[in-house]
């Protein structure tokens, strides 16, 4: 017989709290108290609040994250290090250190792209405004067609209208 999981009120509240300040889903089911994550996901399915209350935790930690991407990249702590110990003026960058925090940056980037795309996301745009796109028109100089062709032409028009 399956085992049932009682997930409780307080219980829930906790995954949204610890959600909130960035923690992912992922590691918060891995706790001994917490449920799996597919348990949580038939949770969620089936109860529509907590649905609601789990989206907008997730909205909230998609903030928290997009904070912690100014934290790393305004944090310079052991971008640079001692060459030699005896000699206090042989400063080098941490080559691996940067390199690291980039990755992080751009992990956290590319996740909030795809966690809420209309804030964090990418905006390619030709022209105009996401409400208001560029239109395009084509206009047929119809000086010197025929009256046959002009009837096609008509036809045409008539059946795409």
């Amino acid at each position: 017989m399956p085992v049932i999981f009682d997930m409780t009120d307080e219980l829930f509240d906790e995954i949204c709290e610890r959600m909130v300040t960035g923690e992912s889903v992922r590691t918060i089911c891995k706790d001994e108290h917490m449920p799996a994550i597919s348990t949580l996901m038939k949770i969620l399915n089936a109860d529509p609040d907590r649905s609601a209350q789990y989206a907008r935790a997730m909205q909230m930690r998609a903030d928290a994250m997009f904070e912690e991407i100014m934290d790393i990249s305004d944090d310079g702590t052991n971008d640079f290090m001692l060459r030699n110990a005896e000699d206090p003026t042989s400063v080098v960058l941490n080559g691996e250190h940067v390199q690291r925090s980039k990755l992080r940056v751009d992990s956290r980037k590319w996740a909030l792209g795809r966690m809420n795309p209309k804030k964090y996301g990418d905006k390619t745009f030709l022209g105009g405004v996401e409400d208001a796109p560029i239109k395009v028109q084509n206009t047929i100089d119809v000086s010197n067609l025929s009256l046959e062709e002009l009837e096609t032409l008509e036809k045409i028009l008539d059946v795409s209208n």
